[in-house]
């Protein structure tokens, strides 16, 4: 049964678009419709994500509103909502900020229309800011370890919540960039599923990968990193998750896995150059998070994507399984660094992180 919708202003403060490069803020954008399934959130909270200049800069959408990760309040719910979610819910999530069939969506703005069966509900003890870090890299995880690895494990609650601390006994999984916010969404759920998570960062953030459930870190530039793994895993390792997409992630990856090969996923298009090496052995995939919406990705080149619906699907499911953990308490949130300013500051964020690969935390912005 949809809410008692309350009186929502027609306009509101957001970020759009004004064409390559460049974003402005507006006073005046249009409140997205109130759809079957949709929560309208009160914004708290944004994060940012390298993907909110790389939109702008090669797909911008001018008059769009951008931005993909957020947390705020239900204000309003429209038909056919989970009967979970109320009005006056702390939730968190990611929409498809700069998209061309939803202009006037985007984490960046006042008001979110967020598909309400893809929310988390916060716990009372999480702050909003630590919240706005949870979707994208969330969600990233889930799709590359669940749906494209196809890792030997499930995040059933009830297998999860069964398991204690220290009851990895499955099989390795390596998590390159395990100091990125998908990086330590990845690990702690591998752990939770009790596969053994290992990743490669920095040596500075190898506390805190350990800390999320990593049970082994490796310095990525370290010449000799592909054999300490390849000798940690006695040459079995299968299942890797490239969070940094880069061709020297790619080929540490490939160096790593086991002589029998495996698969590899990542987030963004790989080199065939760098995957041409192990043809017969190794499956290589990558992933766009915003599948799990069931639209079509109107976007350019090998970055367009038809509807998946099993993407879709996979994502309610998730959602339900992470949010369990999130109510028990066994799902923490990426380190936060939290931004003074308001929306001309969300601006200088996204030109922060363009210019500057940030390691073990994320740019979070009071809103």
């Amino acid at each position: 049964m949809p809410s008692a919708i309350p009186a929502l202003p027609t306009q509101h403060t957001a970020i759009v678009a004004e064409g390559r490069g460049k974003l402005r803020v507006r006073h005046d954008s249009r409140v997205p419709a109130l759809g079957r399934g949709v929560a309208m959130v009160k914004t708290a909270a944004v994060a940012i994500n390298p993907v909110d200049a790389k939109m702008v800069d090669y797909s911008p959408v001018p008059g769009a509103i951008t931005g993909y990760d957020f947390a705020g309040t239900i204000v309003a719910l429209g038909e056919d909502t989970p009967s979970h979610l109320g009005v006056g819910d702390r939730v968190a999530g990611f929409v498809h900020g700069m998209n061309k069939a939803l202009p006037d969506v985007g984490a960046f703005a006042e008001y979110v229309a967020a598909p309400a069966n893809l929310l988390l509900r916060i716990p009372p003890e999480m702050r909003l800011e630590e919240a706005a870090t949870l979707g994208l890299g969330l969600f990233t995880a889930g799709l590359g370890l669940f749906r494209e690895l196809q890792v030997p494990a499930s995040l059933d609650a009830t297998k999860a919540n069964s398991k204690s601390d220290n009851s990895s006994t499955g099989e390795f999984v390596l998590v390159a960039g395990g100091s990125t916010a998908t990086g330590t969404r990845a690990i702690q759920l591998l752990k939770l599923t009790g596969l053994r998570p290992i990743a490669t960062c920095s040596k500075n953030n190898f506390d805190l990968v350990c800390r999320f459930g990593a049970e082994k870190a490796f310095d990525y530039s370290n010449p000799e990193c592909a054999a300490e793994i390849r000798a940690y895993t006695r040459n079995t390792l299968a299942y890797a998750l490239d969070c940094i997409a880069a061709v020297e992630t790619t080929q540490l990856c490939y160096d790593s896995i086991g002589r029998a090969g495996g698969r590899y996923a990542t987030v963004e298009p790989f080199r065939d150059s760098a995957t041409s090496q192990r043809p017969l052995t190794i499956i290589p995939s990558w992933l766009l998070a915003v599948t799990i919406f069931g639209r079509k990705v109107d976007l350019d080149g090998e970055y367009a994507r038809d509807i998946s619906v099993e993407d879709q699907a996979f994502a309610v499911d998730f959602t339900v399984q992470v949010q369990a953990l999130l109510d028990d308490g066994k799902l923490d949130t990426h380190p936060v660094k939290i931004m003074p300013g308001s929306w001309d500051a969300v601006i200088e964020g996204v030109d922060l992180i363009r210019h500057q690969a940030l390691s073990g935390q994320k740019l979070v912005y009071p809103v």
